[in-house]
This record gives C-alpha cells, structure tokens and sequence, in this order.
C-alpha cells in the first residue's frame, strides 16, 4: 500500500492510493474499526506512524474497504513531509559502495595517494587495501546518527551549504519502524518495520574526510540536510524484494547512474536488532540502507551543481525529486 501526508485546513491527514487516485483515511466509515483490530496506539486518519501501525491484516482490510467504499479524496490537500522521524541512524551496507566511493573520494582529494593506489591495484588486480572498510564493518552493522529535523521530502529546494564545493546525493533505502524495539531478534526488528522510502543522504565531501579522521563521525558534512520520499510504501510490499531492487539516478532529466540493492553485507533486521541492543527505539526512527552501489556522484563523477533537478528512484519504493538551490562558496 501507497501512504502519503496531506495538509489541509482541518490538519494532516493520511491518504492511500487505489487505482491511480488516492483516498483520505478519514472518509473510511470503517477506519477505527479496523484500527482497534490493530492494536494501533495513534490515529491513522492523521497520523502516518499509526497508519503504518495497520501492518499486513490491517492493511489488507483497509485495502478492501477503500475498493468497497473510497472516493477519491477532496483536492484540498497539499502534499508534506510523510513523518518527522524520530530519529535517523545510517548504515552502510555494500561494500561496492564503501571501496568505489573510497577510491573516488581520494582520486579527487588526494590525487598523489589515488595514483599510488591505482599502481597497486594495476599489479594485484584487487582493491587497493585502505579502500576497504575497516575490520569492524564486517563483523556487525556500523551507522551514524544523522540529524532527523532537517529533513526535506519531494519537491522541496534543497539549499547548499557555502562551506562546501563538493555537494553529494545518496540514493539509499529507508525503513521506517513502526512498533517500540528493545533487545530484539533480527525476526522481531524486521516485523516492526512498517514501511520504505526513498532516503537521499547529502554530503559535503570536501568537508567529510577531515570530520571523520578526527575520530569521531561527520558533522557538517551531513547534518545540514537530509530528504525522504513523500509517498511511504508498507513493508509487505517490499521486504519480499529488499535484495532485488534495482535503482537510478537521474539529473536534469538525463540518467547518469543504475544501481541494485543486491549484496547488502547485513538485513534491515539484523541492523535495527543492532541498533535495539541494550537500547529502546521507538516507532518513527528512521533507518538507511548506506548508498547502494553507484548511488552517489562521487562514484560515477556526476557532482551536483547549482540549479539542477535531482530525481532518485527505486523500484517498488517510489522516487524523490529536490532541485539544488544556491551557490558553491
């Protein structure tokens, strides 16, 4: 099922689509009814956590009344942000990602270093050893936090930062949880996943390398922005293909990059089990997958500028589209 968020003079309000239009929540005579079959704790009419809540028994019954009773919604609505997440950990689950975008990162910040690397490369026909994630990356799921208040969603400018000359997009997977989470099984965290979208994690490259030598995780380079897709898609419509999807990129109209999801080293399960370890999470954090393979312009040398339109797409999920605003300092 398709969830998004309207605004309207009465408040937010949840719509879902249904054969191409899309009906409000709260015209459903049969909502709370189901909601209470849910053991749903919000108001899905308003609430998109709640409505996520539904999960597969939930949703399929709501599913059925609006093919019975829904009309399409009043066109008095504007489209907003889905959610404010609670939270937002990132991980970073491909190690194509994580080699390719290591190498791109010094081949245009450290050029010296970059051509010693590709010698090495050349002559072992591996990649070159400080391009692969550290130890740690392979025995568990690693994340960041991110800052989950400056998030945008589809259609918005997204404005650059004048610290940096080097804006970055990454096309990520974000599962969003819908049930509270404490010391859980990766079956357990999986099934309190309640919907995807499409998560872009901007960067500010020029800036990353130097916060991240530092010992601690980035800071500025990532905190300044984050995007999410408008429309949420529930859980039983993509975990089934989690590590079939393909993806792309595309800017100004012109697609400069395909991705996959296939070879994610870890599950979303096995990461927000991670995550719930000796710790409580709460419904509405945010989860990303890491850029999938070919996600960022780092790895393909297609660099955000000034005005361009940047759209994300990832099958079964949905798209995202921000045009770039401002000016590089």
């Amino acid at each position: 099922m398709r969830l998004r968020r309207v605004r309207t003079a009465d408040g937010p309000r949840i719509e879902a689509e249904n054969n191409g239009h899309w009906v409000r929540l709260a015209d459903l005579l049969r909502l709370a009814t189901i909601a209470e079959a849910s053991d749903v704790t919000g108001d899905p009419a308003s609430d998109m956590i709640a409505a996520l809540q539904l999960g597969e028994k939930g949703w399929a019954a709501l599913a059925a009344e609006i093919e019975s009773h829904g009309r399409p919604a009043r066109a008095d609505g504007h489209v907003t942000l889905p959610f404010q997440p609670a939270s937002f950990r990132d991980f970073m689950l491909h190690e194509e990602h994580a080699i390719n975008a290591t190498r791109a990162y010094v081949k245009r910040f450290m050029p010296a270093a970059y051509r010693t690397a590709s010698l090495v490369e050349k002559i072992t026909g591996k990649p070159f050893r400080k391009f692969r994630p550290k130890p740690l990356w392979y025995k568990e799921p690693i994340y960041y936090f991110g800052n989950h208040l400056n998030v945008a969603t589809d259609g918005d400018e997204i404005a650059w930062p004048a610290y940096t000359k080097a804006l970055d997009y990454e096309l990520e997977i974000g599962a969003v949880l819908a049930h509270p989470l404490k010391d859980a099984s990766p079956r357990e965290a999986e099934a309190a996943i309640g919907g995807f979208v499409v998560l872009n994690d901007f960067s500010a490259r020029d800036v990353q390398g130097a916060e991240m030598g530092s010992g601690f995780g980035p800071q500025k380079a990532k905190h300044f922005n984050n995007a999410i897709s408008a429309v949420v898609v529930t859980a039983d419509e993509v975990l089934p293909h989690i590590d079939a999807l393909s993806a792309s990129v595309s800017i100004n109209g012109r697609t400069v990059s395909t991705c996959h999801s296939a070879g994610m080293r870890f599950s979303f399960g096995e990461c927000i089990a991670r995550a719930a370890r000796g710790e409580q999470l709460h419904p509405g954090e945010l989860f990303g997958s890491g850029t999938l393979p070919g996600g960022s312009g780092m790895e393909t040398d297609n660099w955000l500028k000034p005005g361009d339109e940047l759209t994300l797409t990832i099958e079964r999920i949905g798209s995202l589209t921000n045009t770039i605003a401002g000016a590089p300092a």
